[in-house]
């Protein structure tokens, strides 16, 4: 949106204060590996935490070696999807641990799981601290996994797509079962997407203060990037500090083939349709982390480079699908940027994966 050359914004960033680590993204697909390790070596990033697919696992591997770690995730693309998410979550969850190390798993409760599962007959997916996911972190927990969560989606959806509160609930609602589970089974939870709520860092602060095994990242660049924006540097900087070493970066950036195909398609899973080729992959990789060093790292106040079609969702008479908003940079002190970029993933993610 705004013309940049990736690369050469990268050499104008220069190496960050300390390489960072990513410990929230999805990485797939033989050929986006190579130019996405070319984003991650440009932006200063050394490791990645990745929801790969099990199909995709190995040879991510062979990409980016030690440069990227597995969170257990069920097979969400499988054709009996049920299945899936049941019976087959526990044997990705034996598999991803046995095979590539994995010492994370993902709890995806998202409420848009209402959207193609029955609320009634697969409420045993849908719940985080149903009997089956009981189960499954019982298992897990033994295996000496911590756990990420996937909780809620941001304010702009709640007001559109998810405005039938008798289908999807409020989202205070999504909470409680989270609270449980923190409660139930004392691992580490990396609650992702700045926990599903960088609207109210209020809550936030009383999240964190109630469960001290609960941690935050903050993946999903668009979403933060528009909503952590709005809040004044002050207290954004007094949250991040009076949570430091709980708050981790993360991107949320999503690695596909598709990427390596022309598609108009803007309903297509995952955003297949944001780029087509090698290019446009590179960039819509490298956007991301731009993005985030610069709310982070600079004094910058201007649009932010990636469309955010939330805007037009909500104000469809002010905004359009290539819209964006407001970027504010933080400057976060360096001792501070330490933390957020590598440091608090060192406490939690990379100590976790060494003693277990």
């Amino acid at each position: 949106m705004l013309g940049l050359d990736y690369l050469a914004e990268a050499e104008r960033f220069g190496p960050p204060v300390v390489p960072i680590i990513d410990s929230h993204a999805h990485i797939n697909g033989v050929k986006a590996a190579p130019v996405y390790r070319r984003a991650m070596e440009a932006y200063g990033v050394k490791r990645v935490y990745s929801q790969t697919q099990m199909s995709q696992a190995a040879a991510m591997r062979e990409t980016l070696g030690e440069k990227i770690r597995f969170v257990a995730i069920p097979e969400y693309m499988a054709d009996d999807r049920r299945r899936a998410m049941r019976e087959g979550f526990f044997e990705n969850m034996r598999r991803f641990h046995g095979e590539f190390g994995s010492r994370m798993l993902k709890f995806w409760a998202a409420p848009r799981l209402r959207d193609f599962l029955d609320p009634v007959q697969d409420a045993d997916i849908i719940r985080i601290d149903s009997p089956l996911r009981r189960d499954l972190a019982s298992e897990a927990m033994s295996m000496g996994y911590m756990f990420q969560a996937h909780i809620a989606d941001p304010d702009t959806w709640f007001a559109t797509k998810y405005a039938d509160a008798s289908k999807y609930g409020v989202k205070l609602e999504h909470y409680e079962p989270l609270e449980r589970m923190a409660e139930d089974f004392p691992v580490p939870w990396l609650v992702a997407h700045m926990g599903g709520w960088p609207e109210d860092l209020k809550f936030l602060d009383g999240l964190l203060t109630r469960h001290s095994n609960i941690h935050l990242d903050t993946s999903a660049t668009k979403w933060m990037v528009r909503e952590l924006s709005k809040h004044p540097r002050d207290e954004f900087l007094a949250f991040l500090e009076k949570w430091r070493g709980r708050i981790l970066f993360g991107s949320d950036i999503v690695t596909l083939d598709d990427h390596f195909e022309t598609s108009d398609d803007t309903n297509a899973r995952f955003g297949a349709h944001q780029a087509s080729g090698e290019a446009e992959a590179f960039d819509l990789y490298a956007s991301r982390y731009w993005a985030l060093r610069t709310m982070y790292e600079r004094e910058y106040d201007g649009p932010s480079p990636i469309a955010d079609p939330d805007l037009e969702m909500v104000e469809p008479d002010e905004f359009d699908a290539m819209s964006s908003p407001r970027l504010q940079g933080f400057a976060l002190p360096d001792n501070l940027l330490k933390i957020v970029y590598a440091g608090a993933a060192e406490g939690l993610l990379e100590k976790w994966w060494a003693e277990h």
